[in-house]
């Protein structure tokens, strides 16, 4: 079992940023804002599922799975927060988030399915930020220009994404699931993730007034489909996840985990929840 440290980051968000908050550059800013405007609803939805998904299990198990799935539960919370926080500003800058909305009627929708389903969801969802984040602490430049502080944010979210990949994973095996439905779900958790990110991106654009130039479509190209590029370039390990043999720890975390140890100075511990 991983202990899942709860950490607190000592950053300053009551400053507003600007709407090109991402060095300038009107398609990455775009692009994580509206990652950022899903993170509120979507980890409370990820703590729901596993906190429920832990209640489910035999005592003996649950028991075994409790401080993993607990810290899971603090870091997710604190992710939850911080964003909270920067949708705040976004909010202020005019910008619709439609995204948490969507992702709202989803939820209420699919509240009624069996709760292993839930947890496969949240599995697969955090296979795709576990593969983000490495992917960023590989590309500092997908955040150059931003200001240090929102450089922290994104980079210590990475960090902790990485570090609890495997525990909706875990918990799902131990509920029981089967490989069917957990790829069933991850097509599902695929084809949903990548087109609200892509619509969400999309009114965001239509919103900074940056949508038909053609310096944002370029941007936009070499984030996501360059040669390395976050979607092209982490599409062999998105595979891997299909395998009946695989596991999240075969991921590689090591960035993540430098990252949390050179950067102590940047968040407070506060604790590993039991």
């Amino acid at each position: 079992m991983t202990e899942l440290v709860v950490r607190r980051l000592l950053i300053d968000l009551s400053t507003p940023f600007p709407s090109r908050w991402n060095g300038g550059d009107a398609f990455r800013s775009a692009f994580f804002s509206a990652l950022s405007m899903s993170f509120p609803v979507g980890e409370q939805y990820f703590i729901d599922s596993v906190r429920n998904g832990l209640k489910a299990l035999p005592e003996a198990e649950r028991q075994r799975m409790a401080p993993e799935v607990q810290g899971f539960i603090g870091q997710e919370a604190t992710h939850r927060r911080i964003h909270a926080l920067f949708n705040d500003h976004l909010e202020k800058l005019g910008y619709q988030n439609e995204f948490a909305r969507r992702a709202a009627r989803r939820i209420q929708q699919n509240a009624h399915r069996d709760l292993r389903l839930h947890v496969a969801a949240t599995a697969a969802t955090e296979h795709f930020t576990a593969l983000f984040a490495n992917w960023m602490m590989q590309h500092p430049e997908a955040l150059e220009g931003a200001e240090p502080r929102l450089q922290t944010l994104w980079q210590w979210h990475a960090a902790e994404e990485s570090e609890h990949r495997c525990t909706a994973f875990d918990l799902y095996a131990a509920l029981g699931g089967g490989q069917r439905w957990r790829i069933r779900t991850f097509h599902y958790v695929t084809f949903v993730f990548l087109s609200d990110v892509l619509r969400q991106t999309v009114r965001n654009l239509w919103h900074d007034g940056s949508l038909f130039k053609w310096s944002t479509w370029t941007s936009g190209a070499r984030l996501l489909f360059a040669r390395d590029g976050m979607i092209r370039g982490n599409f062999s390990l998105w595979r891997d996840y299909l395998s009946p043999a695989f596991h999240p720890s075969q991921h590689d975390a090591s960035r993540s985990q430098r990252w949390l140890q050179d950067n102590a100075a940047q968040y407070s511990v506060v604790g590993q929840e039991r």
